[in-house]
């Protein structure tokens, strides 16, 4: 069971009897937090492992603690979420969609660069701390992969997920999300506000991607993101 005061320490290992908390993770315990001597913390490494310890030395820049016990795969789902979105044009909606996707429970997640792209370039430090934030408020131990940017052609291309589905708004049959992405690895492709070009569209649905839908509304960028998260969640509890 995780404490109220998560810190994320991605160099721990489970075999780990002690362990110094990084820098910035030690200020916010010891200064910002007050926490001292005897204090119970939980650790988290995102890759599933949650850690119950207790401060030895509460120093504000090399905080240390005594490990206590560890669980593994704290938090795992039965399937594997992969998102591929185009960024939006505010800063503040991807970090928003970051944010609420973590929440919910996301594994991967990869900044496409599509015809109508509205940003070409992130800043991925940033988008880092969004997530670690996000993985520590909703008490997970697994911290979704953010990778760099890739033009979306290059990653239809690779994509090697067992479920592969696009969302667009051009006419033709699709299909619910909520009745098919069960289970297993899946990758949701999520356009710009400009939509998927035609060409975009046609050479995903060559490579294997199914045209899929949300719903009635058109949404923008980052709700659908949250939108086919929460739905890919839901379907699989």
């Amino acid at each position: 069971m995780l404490q109220d005061k998560i810190f994320y320490t991605p160099d721990i290992t489970p075999d780990a009897q002690t362990h110094t908390l990084p820098q910035e993770e030690s200020q916010h315990a010891v200064k910002v937090l007050r926490m001292t001597e005897g204090d119970r913390v939980s650790l988290v490494d995102g890759r599933g492992n949650a850690y119950d310890a207790v401060i030895t030395n509460p120093h504000q820049k090399r905080c240390e603690v005594k490990i206590l016990a560890v669980d593994g795969n704290v938090g795992q789902h039965p399937y594997r979420l992969h998102i591929a979105i185009a960024p939006t044009k505010l800063n503040e909606r991807m970090e928003w969609f970051l944010e609420k996707c973590t929440e919910i429970g996301i594994d991967e997640i990869t900044p496409i660069i599509t015809s109508h792209s509205e940003r070409k370039e992130l800043k991925n430090e940033r988008m880092e701390k969004i997530i670690v934030a996000a993985m520590k408020q909703s008490q997970k131990a697994f911290k979704p992969v953010l990778n760099e940017m890739t033009p979306v052609k290059k990653l239809i291309e690779s994509a090697t997920e067992q479920q592969k589905f696009i969302c667009h708004c051009h006419k033709g049959d699709k299909t619910p999300l909520k009745d098919c992405a069960k289970g297993g690895s899946v990758l949701v492709l999520i356009g710009p506000e400009g939509d998927f070009s035609e060409d975009e569209v046609a050479l995903a649905e060559s490579k294997g991607f199914k045209p899929c839908s949300l719903g009635a509304s058109r949404l923008r960028t980052e709700t659908a993101g949250i939108a086919a998260c929460h739905t890919v969640e839901l379907i699989n509890e």
